[in-house]
């Protein structure tokens, strides 16, 4: 039997790509996208995962919509990737949550870093000169969160252990 986070792993990587270079040239991720990708989920899952599991993994991206607009309206977070997160958390097995979020955490401060580190570099910028993200204050979420999906994927798919991520 073909493990579900394989086939996601694949389904999710040009996507999570669209998201990140988006969000790295407009400092946008736009409602069809998010859309696109949550329709994904709710046709593959069907096929991949067990109903019960569905409807948990359904609802758990409900539930990060509902914080992710709160956050939004509070200016904690882009509306764009509130939406990005709450489409492709359906995507993590529930189990995994706590291990997942460690991973989010560690890519986004390590997109961060490299995000600060290429703008502050003339070469690095001469070769996308009109990405907003060089000059915008906000940093592109969608780069580490996409990091953090294909990096969760990957290593359920292959078999990488989640507890050696969880343990740095």
């Amino acid at each position: 039997m073909v493990m579900p986070e394989a086939a996601f792993f694949f389904l999710t990587l040009p996507f999570a790509i669209w998201a990140a270079w988006g969000d790295l040239k407009r400092m946008k991720i736009s409602n069809v996208f998010n859309l696109t990708l949550f329709g994904v989920f709710l046709v593959s899952g069907l096929f991949l995962v067990p109903l019960p599991e569905y409807g948990m993994r359904l609802a758990i991206g409900l539930a990060a919509l509902v914080v992710g607009f709160v956050l939004n309206a509070r200016g904690n977070l882009g509306g764009g990737d509130a939406k990005y997160i709450a489409a492709f958390l359906p995507f993590v097995r529930p189990e995994d949550l706590s291990v997942f979020f460690l991973v989010l955490a560690m890519c986004l401060l390590a997109a961060l870093l490299v995000h600060r580190t290429a703008r502050r570099t003339a070469w690095v910028r001469a070769q996308a000169p009109d990405w907003k993200s060089w000059t915008a204050q906000k940093f592109p979420m969608g780069l580490g969160l996409s990091g953090a999906l294909s990096f969760y994927l990957a290593m359920r798919a292959f078999s990488l252990p989640l507890a050696a991520a969880a343990a740095g």
